[in-house]
């Protein structure tokens, strides 16, 4: 009925093997955090970062409050203007620009020479 002290001195023994088999499933929570949260987030991030910094003149574009307009300007300092209608044109952070919607393709040497 009663455990002798040799009997519950043996079974604290055990040590660093326990210790390291406690955070196993904590190292795993983090990897699938880290693979199904972390990095598809950084990659959308990298491939916005991607999408505004090729933003050029006459491209159309949805702002994040939703205006739709040409890029009529590229400024230097993070700022686009775009045209929403006709002679109304705002000036837009770079980084406000949500989606791409039509990219105009850059004039080739070939077509030029004609």
């Amino acid at each position: 009925m009663f455990v002798t002290p040799a009997y519950a001195q043996a079974a604290a023994g055990g040590g660093a093997a326990g210790a390291i088999t406690q955070f196993v499933p904590l190292i795993l929570i983090f990897a699938i955090m880290y693979f199904l949260l972390i990095r598809p987030q950084q990659k959308k991030a990298k491939d916005h970062r991607a999408m505004v910094e090729a933003v050029r003149r006459g491209d159309t574009v949805i702002t994040q409050g939703g205006i739709i307009g040409k890029v009529s300007k590229v400024k230097d300092d993070g700022e686009l203007e775009v045209e929403i209608a006709e002679g109304v044109k705002v000036r837009v952070v770079r980084a406000t620009i949500a989606q791409v919607v039509s990219k105009t393709e850059p004039a080739t040497p070939a077509a030029n020479a004609n």
